[in-house]
């Protein structure tokens, strides 16, 4: 064997930090079932936890109306129909299968928003948060598909929309998709691979994934704080076994949230739609579900109706692309929320803006959005966050919290700005709250317009109090800048004094 086939030392190096890598973050050789630290015992730190009993419930009901169910366009909602009406219990055992799925979904969205704040995803959780994000993706998943399996009008409309939706993408991508979900074609073939999909793989994908997902959580343990200073070993960063303290505390939670879902299930019984017919589709707004609902708003934007769906399908693809990717794109050292404005800053400009377009899709059904209506919700609302984040950041010193100061071992904080640069930012500030209240202006006149010549509809009265909201915050932000400004120079202390002394006289 020649020199150049053996192995080289810088090969072997490679080789075992690329493996160092995987095992640092998949555990591959660490111990299981590990001690819990004391502060875990809080319920925002078990929202995961919290949407797998959501799942588990569903797979318990579900199975039980898996007995009577017949995934059949003639037979799916006559099946249906009999579940609710001659099964016992079966109307509220639809109920809480729903109802759980909806909190399901609304747990993993709170749980990815709580981890995007408190950086889970920094070194060495990288994979936990991809796979937690595919988790997630998976659950949208059981929604979309199981909305379907009923074959009510209000379900097959919806799910319609989404598959037309799916049809816009890339070629090769749409008919990988719609293969996926349609099958050769026809209402029998889709109905039957939905039920599927729903039944057999996201279960069986979901478990495999929660099951790697225990593992590194096994390995790394529960994220910890973000405040700044290590825990208390005689405190609250003293360790707790798993048995029986930290079961203990986990099947409390389970018991109080099921009992919820069975309270509310009772309270809020499900009615059943009507079945789907040609005739009774042609009546009926076609509009996904609430947790597609700011997806479909988007859609709905003049702008992109014009340029094709494919530009607005591209936009929201990239939003969970860059989730998907946020270990890689956010790699600061920094954890805490007083440290991370900028991204702070982005979060709670998505959160918002998925709450409005929520909303506003549920009071606008089947409207197309106007390009001016779309520009004052979405840029008022980002507006209105980023000024508000942003404020709240100049009141922490040093852009960190009073209450928790830097770890021992965290980089120092950046030096106090100059006057001049801080009056810079303030100028900065000042100028986005005017143009905030220009927004809010052209708000104010386009709605008042618009009910005079058509009158007055939900959708311009939520867009006219939301300017004149608008128009109130930018009138407040600008007498504050005015004074923050003309404070920096001293004017107005000298003008008090001067007012002082004339009273006085």
């Amino acid at each position: 064997m020649s020199d150049s086939d053996e192995p080289r030392p810088e090969d072997n190096g490679a080789v075992e930090r690329l493996v160092g890598w995987f095992d640092s973050r998949l555990g591959l050789s660490h111990e299981l079932l590990n001690p819990a630290p004391r502060y875990s015992i809080n319920p925002f730190y078990w929202l995961g936890a919290l949407a797998v009993v959501a799942f588990l419930i569903q797979g318990i009901t579900g199975s039980i109306m898996l007995l009577y169910y017949v995934p059949t366009p003639t037979t799916a909602y006559a099946s249906t129909l009999y579940i609710f009406q001659s099964v016992s219990y079966g109307q509220f055992l639809e109920t809480v299968h729903l109802y759980t799925a909806y909190a399901m979904i609304m747990l993993a969205f709170m749980h990815m928003i709580r981890g995007y704040f408190v950086s889970v995803h920094k070194k060495p959780r990288e994979l936990m948060w991809i796979v937690g994000m595919v988790m997630g993706f998976v659950t949208l998943g059981f929604g979309f598909t199981g909305y379907l399996l009923p074959w009510t009008v209000v379900s097959y409309s919806a799910t319609n929309v989404g598959t037309a939706m799916i049809g816009t993408l890339p070629g090769p991508i749409a008919s990988f998709a719609k293969f996926l979900l349609v099958g050769t074609g026809g209402d029998a073939g889709e109905l039957l691979r939905f039920f599927d999909l729903h039944v057999v793989v996201l279960p069986a994908v979901l478990l495999v994934l929660l099951a790697v997902k225990m593992y590194m959580l096994e390995t790394h343990g529960v994220s910890e704080p973000v405040t700044g200073k290590k825990p208390d070993p005689k405190g609250g960063g003293r360790l707790i076994p798993i048995f029986p303290d930290v079961s203990f505390y986990l099947l409390e939670l389970a018991a109080l949230f099921g009992a919820a879902m069975l309270l509310v299930s009772v309270l809020f019984p499900l009615s059943l739609p009507a079945q789907y017919s040609p005739a009774a589709a042609g009546q009926t707004v076609a509009q996904p579900d609430w947790y597609f609902l700011w997806i479909y708003q988007i859609i709905k934007i003049s702008a992109f109706e014009q340029a094709g769906l494919t530009w607005a399908l591209s936009f929201v693809a990239l939003i969970f692309v860059l989730l998907v990717l946020l270990p890689f794109v956010d790699r600061g050292a920094v954890r805490r929320i007083s440290g991370r404005p900028l991204y702070v800053t982005v979060g709670l400009v998505f959160t918002a803006e998925v709450v409005a377009l929520t909303i506003w899709g549920h009071l606008t059904p089947g409207q197309v959005i106007p390009d001016v209506n779309a520009v004052l919700v979405l840029g008022g609302t980002a507006l209105l966050v980023t000024v508000i984040s942003l404020g709240a950041y100049r009141l922490l010193p040093g852009g960190q919290s009073k209450e928790y100061p830097s770890a021992p071992n965290a980089p120092a904080p950046p030096p106090a700005r100059s006057t001049h640069s801080a009056s810079a930012w303030t100028s900065l500030v000042f100028v986005a709250v005017l143009g905030l209240g220009s927004l809010s202006i052209g708000g104010c006149i386009n709605s008042i317009v618009v009910m005079a010549m058509s009158g007055a509809d939900v959708a311009e009265l939520v867009s006219l109090v939301l300017s004149l909201a608008g128009l109130g915050v930018a009138v407040a932000g600008s007498v504050f800048m005015l004074y923050r400004l003309d404070l920096g120079r001293g004017r107005i202390k000298r003008h008090v004094k001067a007012f002082e002394v004339g009273w006085r006289e």
